[in-house]
């Protein structure tokens, strides 16, 4: 049999074939199909399904806007909870359980080794690092999916990274992809795969964030080979034993990358893209100044992050005039903040921790931004009008980098701040 990639197995398995090789398109039966509130409460997106493929397979978060900002929203909630009733869905995170949709997939054991997962959401692709296939699907492909239970995908061909040595202090799984996007710049059409002798130095939750963040570099599938760390983190979280995929011997790249950890700094991201638009931290010397600070999102909302910006700012005061604002990925995340006294350093340092919610990555609520104003970020995106207002910029960092800045009242160095 010809040999493959980690995607190319995964998606060969779920169309039923033995073999398939980019440029293909496969017609693929999805493990689990994931729906969200923000489709449902937008007008004209939801069409009411009159059926799904199997209640069990479908799962519907509340994430986007929670609890709702508007009326709109929280009409759009009754039609989802009737939506779970009427199916009688096993899996349906409403307010109280809620939490962003792939931090909720992860922490339930829902995004499994080996398998393929749809969601309308365009950081799908963060499922990537428990090596189970996700993509960003449309509205109507996701809708198919759900009712009749397929979604079709080209098969495109893949980039691997090779990952070698350790990261220095202070330098994140955010760092990594920043330093993808810019020496590498975007990926369209094409998938990513990572692996190579220092994955084993890298943690889920570094891997987590690198995943999530290749939707900014429009990568079609990003996958995380499966390792002791993989199955540490999904041990007693799954309800079937993981069959996870690793690339075969000889299997046909489109190119291979080596990335030495060791060499790597902290970035940031210029406003308006991601790809090749990065600069090391260390060159900003103080000249940007921040009103917003915000650590939070699919791709920095983790128990880990929270940890690095209580680090940062104990015993410290967030800058006069700065919004230093932190999200929890999930309710989960946040009783574990709680528990570890993470809330209250940050409180006591002058942060907003709200509720777990996407919140003010898409601009919807908990912290929009006003035109002139700059925010540092450690969520997903920074596009124009992302977070706000089409004339405030924003900068993207990790969350120690936030942190840092958020003290500092300007863009800076967070080897600077913690020694």
């Amino acid at each position: 049999m010809a040999a493959m990639t980690m995607i190319e197995k995964i998606l060969a398995r779920a169309a039923g074939k033995s073999v398939v090789r980019p440029g293909d398109i496969v017609v693929c039966k999805p493990d689990i199909v994931v729906g969200l509130d923000l489709p449902i409460s937008t007008e004209g997106a939801w069409h009411r399904p009159k059926k799904v493929f199997d209640p069990e397979k479908v799962v519907l978060v509340f994430d986007h806007s929670i609890p709702a900002p508007t009326i709109q929203d929280a009409s759009g909630m009754i039609e989802g909870r009737r939506f779970a009733r009427e199916f009688g869905l096993k899996h349906f995170f409403d307010v109280g359980q809620h939490g962003i949709c792939h931090v909720i997939l992860a922490e339930n054991g829902l995004a499994r080794p080996g398998e393929l997962l749809v969601c309308a959401d365009s950081h799908t692709c963060a499922s990537g690092a428990l090596n189970c296939a996700g993509r960003g699907a449309g509205l109507m492909d996701t809708l198919q999916a759900m009712t009749k239970g397929v979604i079709w995908y080209p098969v495109s061909p893949s980039v691997r990274y090779e990952f070698e040595g350790t990261l220095p202090m202070h330098v994140s799984g955010k760092d990594v992809f920043f330093h993808i996007a810019q020496e590498f710049g975007g990926h369209s059409n094409t998938s990513v795969e990572f692996g190579g002798p220092g994955l084993l130095n890298l943690s889920m939750s570094d891997r987590r964030t690198i995943a999530t963040m290749c939707a900014e570099i429009s990568a079609e599938f990003a996958l995380f080979e499966y390792d002791a760390i993989t199955a540490q983190y999904l041990e007693g979280r799954l309800d079937r034993p993981a069959q996870p995929v690793a690339p075969d011997a000889g299997a046909d790249y489109a190119e291979v990358r080596r990335i030495d950890l060791s060499s790597l700094e902290p970035y940031v991201v210029m406003p308006d893209a991601v790809p090749n638009n990065a600069k090391r931290v260390s060159d900003f010397h103080d000249t940007v100044p921040i009103q917003q600070a915000f650590i939070g999102s699919c791709a920095n909302g983790k128990i880990e992050d929270l940890r690095i910006a209580a680090d940062v700012v104990r015993g410290k005061k967030v800058a006069p005039g700065v919004r230093f604002i932190v999200t929890p990925g999930s309710q989960a995340v946040y009783l574990q903040a709680i528990q570890e006294g993470i809330v209250e350093t940050l409180i006591k340092a002058g942060a907003v921790v709200t509720n777990s919610t996407c919140g003010a990555c898409f601009g919807g609520h908990m912290g929009v931004m006003a035109a002139g104003e700059n925010c540092i970020t450690a969520s997903t995106r920074n596009f124009k009008g992302r977070m706000g207002s089409a004339e405030a910029k924003i900068y993207m960092g990790s969350p120690a980098t936030v942190a840092a800045s958020a003290l500092a009242g300007v863009i800076t160095d967070p080897r600077r701040v913690m020694h």
